[in-house]
């Protein structure tokens, strides 16, 4: 896959605003910008310095389209590897229009989503796991999120990546060296090495692939369901949450008939908390749905919220027992879900009553969404279920699902090398899953690759990055 040409788009957001960059690259790149910049200055833009700004204006002929700065680098100095111009011009639509339309008729071509970081990969400005943490970069919207698409992004994951390859490459070197002297009985490979080798990637690749459960999370946000009966307080509870009128909260039961979903930062975690209607039983259609709809939401929640009425509970035992047996049927039907049990209308309530509830129910929290007493205690506990500390610890954290299924292809076939090894194998069989290992290894960083998978990739990725 080799790109000649030259490309242009609008590597800012799409719309009017202060400013707006304009970004040229490939082999006629400041050929293409001299013909359209004119420089107060006077000077020549071709025969400028890289990493050089310049004031002029764009011209098309004799007509004046704005007054722009235009940036130089010089391959192979740039983001791409390529000669890159980007002219910051005004942000009025009109302006990026005339401008990306003169480019195109000076010889651009328009770029492709991604084309960009495509090109910089092709390069060897970055290698593909690098190239896809700049798409996650641009996505990011949380804290954590950011922090794990910039390790990435520096290369943490691919240069563990690439250490164990290089390492398993060089026995495997041996191992087929091996195989030319086959009839002279000769070990090059030393066995107890390359046992040891072996364990080493295994503990390496499971702790890779342990990881992307809390990366998935850290990278996506945490969906959070909060379910309960009718009128126990679960809209009240999410507009607080989100400190703001999102849900509508009414007196009158089953208000809420579909699901509805908002996000929110807590302590550099993404969490999107889904309000469902609350479940009884009912013989209106439109709710029954809605009550459908809430268990799907809660197979789908990584932590489900139980909400219940305290005024409720505090008329006598028989309730705490009911709520109890529901407590119980929801760990039975969900047992691999964080479950928080919430007493809501916690105002209403006496200290002592709130006293009977908590010694009655473990681990109970008893809180007031309508006046936002211990909404706050509640952020705390659902943060506590984020194992942040891998993050914290800057250690190496998958988050890419293409990375995950790499990994678990590459441990399969290490797996049987160590069986091969155990059972006294010929190198020669040994070498295939040697061979399939670097080959999933390599899929991962780059060196093996193909035009779908490139595809694939950057068709995610925004115009003009």
């Amino acid at each position: 896959m080799i790109y000649n040409d030259t490309i242009a788009a609008l590597a800012t957001p799409a719309g009017a605003g202060a400013i707006a960059v304009i970004r040229l690259s490939g082999e006629d790149a400041i050929t293409i910008a001299s013909g359209m910049f004119t420089s107060v200055s006077g000077k020549e833009l071709s025969k400028q310095k890289t990493h050089t700004v310049h004031l002029g204006h764009i011209v098309d002929g004799e007509r004046v389209i704005d007054e722009v700065l235009a940036t130089i680098f010089k391959d192979p100095n740039s983001y791409t590897g390529e000669d890159v111009v980007e002219f910051s011009c005004h942000g009025s639509h009109y302006i990026q229009q005339e401008i990306l339309q003169l480019a195109r008729r000076k010889g651009c071509r328009m770029a492709t989503p991604g084309e960009f970081t495509l090109r910089a990969f092709l390069n060897g400005k970055m290698d593909l796991s690098q190239a896809e943490a700049v798409a996650d970069l641009i996505a990011s919207d949380s804290e954590a999120s950011h922090q794990l698409a910039i390790q990435q992004m520096r290369g943490g994951f691919s240069n563990e990546i690439k250490r164990l390859r290089e390492e398993l490459l060089n026995f495997a070197s041996l191992i087929e060296l091996e195989l030319d002297f086959s009839e002279e009985d000769v070990e090059f490979a030393d066995r107890a090495a390359f046992q040891k080798l072996i364990s080493k990637i295994t503990q390496v690749l499971k702790r890779l692939i342990d990881s992307f459960a809390t990366g998935n999370v850290l990278k996506n946000g945490i969906p959070v369901a909060i379910v309960g009966e009718p009128n126990v307080g679960k809209s009240t509870l999410l507009n607080a949450l989100l400190n703001e009128e999102r849900a509508i909260v009414s007196d009158i039961a089953g208000t809420t008939r579909d699901t509805i979903e908002d996000e929110i930062n807590i302590g550099g975690i993404g969490f999107r908390f889904i309000d469902t209607a609350g479940i009884r039983e009912t013989v209106d259609k439109i709710e029954g749905l809605g009550i459908q709809k809430t268990f799907q939401k809660m197979e789908q929640a990584q932590v489900v919220i139980f909400l219940v009425d305290s005024v409720q509970l505090a008329v006598g035992n028989e309730a705490i027992d009911a709520i109890k047996i529901e407590i119980e049927k929801l760990k039975n039907k969900f047992p691999q879900k964080q479950l928080i049990i919430i007493a809501n209308k916690a105002d209403q309530l006496t200290k002592p009553q709130i006293s009977q509830l908590t010694s009655h129910i473990p681990r109970l929290h008893v809180l007031s969404a309508k006046t936002g007493e211990g909404v706050e205690n509640l952020k705390a506990t659902l943060l506590d279920f984020v194992n942040t500390g891998a993050l914290r610890n800057n250690e190496t954290i998958v988050t890419n699902s293409r990375h995950y299924d790499a990994l678990l292809k590459a441990l399969e076939e290490i797996q049987k090398v160590q069986e091969g090894i155990d059972s006294g194998l010929s190198g020669d069989l040994l070498a295939i899953d040697i061979r399939q290992a670097l080959y999933h290894f390599g899929e991962i960083t780059g060196e093996i690759t193909n035009d779908d998978l490139l595809g694939n990739i950057f068709a995610n990725f925004c115009i003009g990055k």
